[in-house]
């Protein structure tokens, strides 16, 4: 009799980590839509819509910064990462591999996969601090770094085993988690906000923008915080997403994209989550007196239904990410099941979210785990528009049959010394590092390519 086991099932889920995706297993629009909107209108959002109010955001900077950004986001994913991720159907990882070579991809993969990990940390901290409501659990303020106590960690640890076993099952499962919970999400988000409002004053749809100016969004920083404007607001919702479309993460997710106009159902889960969700965030954090915790300003304007959205949007972000981080380390032991590496991946994971800096630096975070992978993804849409259009080869590692190639490296390390000169030098923040960096980098693996393409003849194998 055939053995039926979990470690069988899970051995036998085929993620395509170094094939292209068959058409037979290609998704339709519903699949992103929900995962999209599951993870953009997540746990963040109970993070970084306080954060702006604890950074003195106007609120006219705020809408207007929301409004831009956010359109420039979706563009991103549809215009920039998707058509390729649809034309190859390759995950991040393999296609860089081809084009870089595979010693480069195991150092970008690693800081990738770390990456991914520190940021899904954050999301269970954030499940963790709803979970922790019952039983009195000490919760993480503005300054706290270190863990709170016993009662915080074994929360941590109960969500993350639940979030890992979900990602371990693959992106079939990650996908309909989303379509189940993104729905109601957005739901309890709107509705805790309007149960928020009375307490701050509105009672009236015109009474909204003069006390949202008075009591919200004053465009006065909490103590210690720097002062944010329209520009910050613009490049944080344009950039916040940077390694998932303009660095091209989501070409893993977008490779099983039936078109690549899907690439525009990004806009369900950034205006949803990045726009209303935020907005709603920022209103339950001024009704709570600026404290900043996730699950209790949910739980104390929408009760147990707000505890429990915190819950299953940090999962919702959790999820993908720690698929995509899984995907990041197996591209380094590609030998080794997928569903194995997401189990330690996880395991890293949720020892990372018991410490609540993560949660607490989350713009900065955010902002420099974009900036550190951009550059990369700059490489792969050179490579695939550019190259051929100058008489250059792409995918040339694999073509070359090297194992390192100095183009791609050249260009990852020059423009991360760049980006970090501008900030110590000229004190250029780090949410507005991103634009000039992009173009720094395509200038400068152009540049290296054709260099070491003509200086050095090397005769290519047959591509497969």
């Amino acid at each position: 009799m055939k053995e039926n086991t979990v470690v069988n099932k899970l051995n036998s889920i085929e993620e395509y980590e170094r094939q292209p995706v068959p058409a037979s297993k290609l998704k339709g629009v519903r699949s992103f839509l929900g995962m999209y909107a599951g993870e953009h209108t997540a746990g963040t959002e109970f993070v970084i819509g306080p954060l702006f109010v604890a950074h003195g955001v106007s609120v006219s900077a705020l809408f207007s910064g929301l409004i831009v950004g956010n359109i420039l986001a979706v563009l991103s994913w549809a215009f920039i990462c998707s058509p390729i991720a649809t034309s190859v159907r390759e995950t991040l990882y393999f296609k860089l591999e081809k084009i870089c070579g595979r010693n480069l991809v195991v150092l970008y993969n690693l800081v990738n996969g770390m990456m991914f990990c520190f940021l899904a940390g954050s999301m269970i901290a954030v499940s963790a601090t709803a979970v922790g409501i019952p039983f009195n659990i000490a919760m993480p303020e503005l300054g706290d770094w270190f863990p709170t106590g016993p009662g915080w960690v074994i929360t941590v640890f109960a969500v993350g085993a639940v979030i890992t076993l979900v990602a371990m099952l693959g992106y079939e499962q990650v996908s309909k988690f989303a379509n189940i919970a993104a729905p109601w999400m957005i739901m309890v988000f709107i509705a805790a906000a309007f149960a928020a409002l009375p307490e701050l004053g509105v009672t009236s749809l015109g009474d909204f923008w003069e006390v949202a100016d008075a009591k919200i969004w004053t465009g006065v920083p909490m103590e210690g915080q720097s002062k944010f404007t329209f520009w910050h607001v613009m490049f944080f919702a344009w950039f916040c997403n940077m390694a998932m479309h303009i660095g091209m993460a989501d070409m893993s997710i977008l490779r099983y994209a039936k078109k690549w106009q899907y690439g525009f159902s990004s806009a369900a889960g950034i205006f949803l989550g990045h726009f209303v969700a935020w907005i709603a965030s920022g209103i339950l954090c001024a009704a709570a007196a600026g404290s900043i915790a996730p699950g209790p300003i949910a739980y104390n304007a929408a009760g147990v239904a707000g505890a429990i959205c915190v819950i299953v949007a940090g999962w919702t972000t959790a999820n993908p990410t720690i698929y995509r981080a899984g995907l990041a380390i197996q591209g380094i032991m590609p030998t080794v099941r997928r569903w194995k590496v997401t189990l330690v991946v996880g395991l890293v994971t949720t020892i990372a979210a018991c410490f609540p800096a993560l949660v607490m630096m989350l713009l900065d975070f955010v902002a420099l785990y974009g900036l550190v992978l951009m550059p990369m993804g700059a490489v792969i849409f050179i490579d695939f528009y550019i190259l051929p259009k100058l008489n250059l080869q792409q995918d040339y590692a694999a073509k070359a049959g090297i194992n390192f190639y100095w183009a791609p490296a050249f260009t990852w390390f020059a423009t991360l010394i760049f980006c970090l000169a501008l900030n110590m030098t000229a004190g250029v923040e780090i949410f507005f590092l991103g634009l000039p960096g992009w173009f720094l980098a395509a200038g400068l693996y152009i540049g290296a390519s054709r260099f070491l393409q003509q200086k050095k003849t090397v005769k290519l194998q047959k591509a497969q």
